[in-house]
């Protein structure tokens, strides 16, 4: 069968860049074997377009406890990390963005960065890779939102006010398991003017991480439909970071979304890292997201390059299987298509204006 064509919502190809500079003409160009992306491999996938994330990482702290060997062995409670301000966090997000406006150049008309859904469009009818620059956390934004419009200017079309920290906006979930996303206060006053001022600059906000008073706050203040780029079901995976099912209606009722998240501590009913997991945790996800949100607002949501995922899926070559399984299991196409990129492309004309 021929690949289907699919649209990604979260990666941190960026990351892998911002670490290992000197090397990123064979991680991007070359098919290295490395990661989850590479420009070679996500030609053959079919993988049309994603969303490319700057993201911010914490400082290493001497005596901090081993986080990976923590969610290796559940029930976890990982403390938050320290709050990054803005002086600190944006010479690296301005480096990611950096990162993304070379992959332009270097890929030679292979991939266009995105900045109105006719540009999205136009990558669709042409076979040319779609990036959506992102950003997953808004440390590099401070209170008087100067940066905010720097970045919108450089192509920032969609936004996550937290990671899992605090931000001056609000507040990320911790990562915990077993939990639930109440986890704290609401949007700050200034979280609240982000929000303003995502909508008027028509910026997507993303609500993956973000704790469940402040997705409240954002379904009370946003004029836009409710999207979580990579987060899964909280019925099906009882962990922090998936969305329940009050929070899947409210995504439902505003013509929003939600990206399946393929990572396996939020697929695994145990929460674990385990990657020999199958197809049946995913399934039941994605069976579950479908079900709660209905057919026109479940899209991908990989975590490419952050996070361990099942051995079935493995790197982006692995999502054609998935679509396989969609088959299987009595998927239409017409459905398949709408999953794999027909409902991004409806959910981002409706945010940015056709």
């Amino acid at each position: 069968m021929a690949v289907t064509p699919f649209i990604d919502g979260h990666n941190d190809f960026l990351l892998r860049l911002l670490r290992e500079p000197e090397r990123r003409d064979a991680l991007w160009l070359e098919e290295g074997g490395e990661g989850h992306l590479d420009l070679p491999r996500m030609k053959k996938a079919g993988f049309a377009g994603g969303f490319f994330a700057i993201y911010i990482p914490s400082p290493e702290e001497p005596g901090a406890p081993d986080y990976q060997a923590m969610m290796d062995s559940p029930p976890y409670d990982l403390p938050l990390p320290q709050l990054i301000d803005a002086a600190g966090a944006q010479p690296t997000a301005l480096a990611m963005a950096a990162h993304l406006m070379w992959m332009e150049r270097a890929a030679k008309g292979a991939l266009k960065i995105c900045h109105t859904s006719a540009d999205l469009r136009a990558c669709m009818e042409t076979g040319t890779i779609a990036a959506i620059m992102h950003m997953e956390g808004a440390e590099a934004i401070g209170p008087d939102l100067d940066a905010l419009y720097a970045f919108h200017a450089m192509g920032l079309r969609s936004l996550g006010p937290v990671w899992s920290r605090p931000t001056v906006f609000g507040h990320g979930v911790p990562f915990r398991f077993p939990g639930d996303p109440d986890t704290g206060p609401g949007l700050t006053g200034a979280g609240k003017d982000l929000v303003k001022a995502c909508n008027e600059l028509k910026i997507m906000i993303d609500l993956s991480h973000l704790n469940e008073k402040g997705f409240d706050d954002v379904a009370r203040l946003s004029d836009a439909p409710l999207v979580a780029t990579h987060s899964n079901a909280h019925a099906v995976t009882p962990s922090t970071r998936n969305l329940t099912d009050r929070q899947l209606a409210m995504i439902r009722e505003t013509g929003g979304m939600a990206g399946l998240n393929y990572a396996t501590v939020f697929l695994r009913d145990d929460g674990r890292k385990l990657t020999d997991c199958g197809w049946d945790p995913v399934m039941r996800h994605l069976d579950h997201l479908v079900d709660k949100l209905g057919e026109d607002h479940v899209g991908f949501g990989s975590d490419f390059d952050g996070a361990e995922l099942p051995d079935v899926i493995g790197d982006v070559t692995g999502v054609q299987a998935l679509i396989g399984q969609m088959r299987e299991r009595q998927y239409g196409e017409a459905l398949i298509e709408k999953i794999a990129r027909k409902n991004w492309i409806s959910l981002l004309e409706r945010t940015w204006g056709a």
